[in-house]
């Protein structure tokens, strides 16, 4: 995964925004709400939000920790694409875009 691999998967979910942010962020929604983001100019990887019950274990493993500002919400920042393999990756982005438009049982 990098920075455009995750962009043309953001994009490939039902009725997704791509808006930049906070300066270099690109961010992605759905219906007006984020739930997913990262750095357009590097490949450095990603935020998004998990559920609650994973949180604790996704902000312990090597190389993720809670999201700055947005942990409280339960959102988990990726330091590098490397840490999660690309099934990783499409299986937490597309959780978090159920989670924000409220189609995940919490």
């Amino acid at each position: 995964m990098n920075t455009e691999t995750l962009r043309t998967f953001c994009l490939s979910l039902p009725d997704v925004t791509e808006a930049p942010r906070w300066e270099s962020d690109l961010c992605f929604s759905f219906q007006g709400n984020m739930f997913c983001f990262t750095t357009e100019d590097v490949d450095s990887g990603a935020s998004f939000k998990v559920m609650e019950e994973e949180f604790r274990e996704m902000s312990h493993r090597e190389g993720i920790i809670p999201a700055p500002y947005l942990a409280r919400e339960y959102w988990v920042y990726v330091l590098e694409f490397s840490w999660l393999t690309d099934a990783e990756w499409e299986h937490y982005v597309q959780q978090s875009y159920l989670l924000v438009g409220g189609k995940v049982d919490r």
